[in-house]
């Protein structure tokens, strides 16, 4: 068997296995395993997996990810997330849709602690969802405002699956973050315009008066100062180089848990919640990481990265073409598997792609715009049916609001979504700004 066909095959071992509901990480383990026999043989499957393990788990690296998912769990359980989603709606108070704009301020300011989109989803679900429905919104414009807050999550920094990228690919985390910062905020103003334009077009889905909500006082704004306390440490001694991400995280989530014993509403118990899913989470990423390493280290044995790119530079693609249509993967892909396992099992296939081609730019620039490019594209399929995995997290919250209406609610930010990527791929010099002045 050639080393495309053989390459094509592990691809397909994995879909069958997703498609008989083995769980990502396994359908990987199993599928590189396959390729390994049938490119290397037993004895050196068995070296591969002696080392491997111990290779992957011993990363020094890795150790960033369960400190920002603690950090984010920790402000959870501190009661953060309250007093950011009574901050946002008093200041949006004024506006029509006021308290849907407030949602994606909230989401947004909790993902510059927590990182991950799901749990920014969750979370402020549970503030913000009972707010909405009391006050007149739709569960369709309610369902869908929360699900899309929460792909924030990962756009602004900390981000888990930036990380990963940045992990993956040998890029500088601390740039990759920077990169990410004005992306991010073009996706907060982007989701206040569809907010904004949506209940005009369709007012039966909020309230046709301007929200009536609590006037933003000096109490309000000092329950917030912890997080942009924390966010100002954590970033601030990161890029003034005080220390490093790993450090960085370690430093943030040992402040969160004084923010939120301050505040008083940590408890013993929340506080072992936090751990315990820190530990749940970030061993699922670990074993999403160990099966891909296995699938990818037979991948790399076939051949098919290498042939991925004479084929592309034979056929005379322009480089952006070659994004675009690798963009275009990431949103198929996106609805069947999750943001981890795409970013694990692509990168190390499209990354020498993309870095083959001439974008006029340093190829450091290119490797940090392209990562903020899939990081955006990964988006969609947090939202896009038929997997959303935002989706189904706060449909599950919101049990009278059919999963058809919160599809069809996510709909203008998927638009959103769609303009902003369109913008970032056209003028990468967007993205690139903010990193000039990283060190």
């Amino acid at each position: 068997m050639s080393g495309l066909a053989l390459g094509l095959t592990v691809f397909a071992v994995m879909l069958a296995f997703m498609a008989i509901r083995i769980p990502i990480a396994f359908s990987m383990f199993l599928a590189g395993v396959v390729g390994y026999l049938g490119s290397a043989g037993l004895p050196a499957l068995g070296s591969l997996l002696n080392t491997e393990i111990l290779a992957r788990f011993t990363t020094y690296d890795l150790t960033v990810i369960p400190l920002f998912i603690l950090m984010g769990n920790l402000a959870t359980s501190g009661g953060i997330s309250k007093a950011l989603f009574k901050c946002a709606a008093a200041a949006m108070g004024g506006f029509r849709g006021g308290l849907a704009m407030a949602s994606v301020i909230a989401s947004a300011a909790f993902g510059s602690i927590c990182g991950s989109s799901v749990a920014t989803a969750a979370t402020i679900t549970k503030v913000a969802l009972p707010e909405l429905m009391r006050h007149g919104y739709s569960g369709r414009l309610a369902t869908g405002v929360l699900a899309s807050g929460g792909t924030l999550g990962i756009l602004i920094p900390p981000s888990v699956p930036l990380v990963i990228y940045a992990i993956l690919a040998e890029q500088n985390i601390a740039k990759l973050f920077a990169a990410a910062m004005i992306p991010g905020l073009i996706a907060v103003v982007g989701y206040l315009c569809a907010i904004a334009i949506y209940v005009r077009l369709f007012p039966g889905h909020a309230p046709t008066k301007v929200d009536q909500a609590e006037k933003l006082t000096r109490r309000d704004l000092l329950a917030v100062a912890p997080i942009a306390a924390v966010f100002g440490t954590v970033f601030g001694g990161i890029y003034a180089g005080f220390f490093t991400p790993t450090e960085g995280a370690a430093v943030g989530a040992m402040a969160m848990l004084v923010a939120a014993a301050l505040k008083r509403e940590l408890s013993w118990t929340g506080l072992m919640e936090a751990f315990t899913s820190t530990a749940q989470t970030s061993g699922m990423i670990f074993m999403i990481f160990l099966g891909a390493d296995v699938m990818n280290s037979a991948i790399a044995l076939t051949q098919l990265p290498t042939q991925l790119v004479d084929w592309v530079n034979s056929m005379h693609f322009s480089p952006m073409a070659v994004v675009v249509g690798i963009l275009l993967i990431y949103v198929v892909l996106g609805a069947v598997m999750d943001e981890l396992s795409m970013l694990l099992l692509t990168i190390p296939v499209f990354f020498p792609l993309v870095m083959s081609m001439d974008f006029g730019m340093p190829q450091e620039s290119v490797a940090i715009w392209f990562g903020i490019l899939v990081l955006m594209t990964v988006g969609f399929g947090l939202l896009a049916p038929p997997v959303g995995l935002n989706v189904y997290v706060v449909n599950a919250m919101a049990s009278r609001v059919p999963i058809t209406e919160s599809y069809r609610g996510v709909m203008p930010f998927l638009i959103s979504d769609s303009i902003r990527t369109v913008f970032l791929v056209l003028f990468p010099p967007i993205t690139l700004w903010f990193v000039q002045f990283v060190g």
